[in-house]
Formats: C-alpha cells, sequence, structure tokens
C-alpha cells in the first residue's frame, strides 16, 4: 500500500519531479566536468530501460480496440501525420539555416508522444483509455513515416550525409528490440505470473527512470551547452509556438469529428506532445557535426514539460464540458 501511494505521488508530481531531475543533473554535470564522458556512456543503457518500461505501457492487443475507435484514431492520425507535418515545416523555416537544428526540430517535433501523454491527458479530463488504446498506432505510423518526412523535408543530401550505419544500430538495439521484448513480455504475463510482477515492477519504476534519463542526459551535455547557447535559445520560440497553434487546431479537428469534450481533450494533447525520448538515441548516433541535434531534442522536453503544467490547468476553461457525441 505504501509503494502503491508513493507510485501514485510521483505520477501525480512528475513534471516538477522531471524539472528536479533536470535540475541535478545539468549541477552534477557542470561542477564536474570529468563526469561527462562516464555519464554519456551510461546514457544507451538507461535509455534501452527506460524504452522498454515505456513500451510495456502500450497495449498491443488493443491495436484492433483502436482501429474500432474509427472517428477518434483517425483524428488522431491525420492530426499528427498530415496536419503537424505542415505546421512543424512552416515553423522549421525559421531555423532552415542551420543543419543541426533543423533535423533536431523536424525529428522531435514529427514525432507524436505515446507515453506521458496518457496521463497529462487524464489530468486534464481527456479520454485516457482511448489514447492507450491508440499508442501501438501511433507508434509504429511515426517510425515509417519519420525517414519519409526528413528526406521530404530536409531533401536527399542532407539525409544522405547522415551515416547509416550509428542510426541503424541504435533503431535495432534502443528502439526495436526494446518494443519486441515488450510485445512478448506483455503476451507472456497473458499466462505467467513473473511476468505481470515484471510488467508491474517496470510500470512503477517510469518516473524514476525518466528522472535517471533526464539527469543523465543533461549531466553528460551541459558542459558543452554553453558555446551552444544562443543556437538552443533559436530554437525556443518554436517549440513555444507549436505548443499554442496545437490548441485551435486540435480543437478544430475534433470539432470536425464531432467528438465529446474528454475526446477533444485527449486529441489536443496527442498533437501537441511529441516524442523525445524515443527519438532521442537516433539523435545522439548522428555523426559529429550534428552533434547539437541531440540538445535539440532534450530542449524540446524542458520546454514541453513547463508546456503540459499550463495544458493541464488551461485546456479544461477552453473545451467546454458539454459537447456532446454527434454520432
Amino acid at each position: 500500500m505504501n509503494t502503491t501511494r508513493l507510485v501514485e505521488g510521483m505520477e501525480r508530481h512528475q513534471i516538477p519531479l522531471y524539472l528536479l531531475a533536470i535540475v541535478a543533473g545539468g549541477l552534477f554535470g557542470w561542477l564536474i566536468p570529468a563526469a561527462a564522458e562516464p555519464l554519456e556512456i551510461s546514457i544507451n543503457p538507461v535509455l534501452g530501460l527506460l524504452l522498454f518500461a515505456t513500451f510495456l505501457g502500450i497495449p498491443f492487443a488493443k491495436i484492433g480496440q483502436a482501429v474500432r475507435d474509427g472517428r477518434f484514431i483517425a483524428t488522431v492520425m491525420v492530426l499528427n501525420f498530415l496536419i503537424v507535418p505542415v505546421v512543424v515545416f512552416g515553423l522549421s523555416r525559421f531555423v532552415a539555416h542551420d543543419q543541426a537544428l533543423l533535423i533536431g526540430v523536424m525529428m522531435v517535433l514529427l514525432t507524436p508522444c505515446i507515453d506521458y501523454v496518457i496521463v497529462f491527458s487524464g489530468l486534464a479530463g481527456g479520454s485516457s483509455d482511448r489514447l492507450l488504446a491508440a499508442a501501438p498506432l501511433l507508434m509504429l505510423t511515426q517510425m515509417l513515416l519519420l525517414p519519409l518526412y526528413l528526406l521530404l523535408f530536409i531533401g536527399p543530401d542532407l539525409v544522405s550525409a547522415i551515416e547509416p550505419g550509428p542510426f541503424i544500430e541504435a533503431l535495432v538495439v534502443l528502439i526495436i528490440i526494446p518494443l519486441v521484448a515488450a510485445a512478448l513480455t506483455q503476451r507472456w504475463a497473458r499466462r505467467a505470473l513473473a511476468a505481470r510482477h515484471l510488467m508491474d515492477i517496470m510500470q512503477n519504476l517510469m518516473v524514476p527512470l525518466m528522472m535517471l534519463t533526464l539527469a543523465v542526459v543533461i549531466g553528460s551535455q551541459i558542459v558543452g551547452v554553453g558555446q551552444e547557447l544562443r543556437s538552443l535559445l533559436a530554437v525556443i520560440p518554436i517549440y513555444i509556438a507549436f505548443l499554442v497553434i496545437m490548441v485551435p487546431v486540435g480543437m478544430l479537428a475534433a470539432r470536425v469529428a464531432r467528438l465529446d469534450a474528454g475526446s477533444t481533450t485527449a486529441v489536443v494533447f496527442s498533437g501537441a506532445t511529441r516524442n523525445s525520448l524515443v527519438v532521442l538515441p537516433l539523435a545522439l548516433a548522428l555523426p559529429e557535426p550534428l552533434a547539437l541535434v541531440a540538445l535539440v531534442v532534450v530542449t524540446q522536453t524542458l520546454v514541453e514539460l513547463i508546456g503540459m503544467v499550463t495544458y493541464v490547468k488551461a485546456l479544461p476553461r477552453l473545451i467546454p464540458a458539454n459537447i456532446t457525441n454527434h454520432a
């Protein structure tokens, strides 16, 4: 019971806990520059564990259920994979002159979140169960479409400059293997108590793992941030603008689909929150001239966490509770 209360408390206060982890990691890395290398070496193991825990929370068995929830899933898919790319392309023009900034902004803003968006949407009164059912489709679709978007928006010349070896290795080791392992564990859990215990343990560790990941990433990169601070400041207005724009865009998409208030809130959150920690290993695998991409991705996480606080408080006021489903 004490463990349950502790886990629930961490989930309720996860935004301040994440910010605390970021500050702690930054201070540690700044005060002890020699720690940067060992921290960077530990990024992949920590990220792999976090992503395995994240993927365990995706209900792969509910893909069919998500497809049957036709109007909601169609709205979320159209918003994230047709409308968002147009918005991102427009916003990215402000950093189109810088390859690293452009790639970082594109990678992170073109990938919809599939983990803590469910929690934050629920805090604002959104239909978290529908987002949970949609998570597998969102995850698989973004992995298929991200390379195509990068090719289309960035161009073949720049994409060809990315060394495929480390990129493919990161994709396989840090995303595909944890994804498959999570799916197999879920299947095993249907008939094995040990697998169910493992799933419970990993889900209880989600917030601490996210904190550890943020602290390690920031601590390993903070020393190099100083000389690139001006560049990173250039992407913050883009991330803020994206969060602002996606509120009316998401509400309009939900209105066209005639969704109720809870589903409308879930749609807005889905369109606004991004999958930064899932694409981070891909960013870290880029060649040295594009090393800044990882920091561009992490910067989005910092802006988004603050944005989620605003969303949780503002969306219940912006979305009328008396919206009804006109099906």
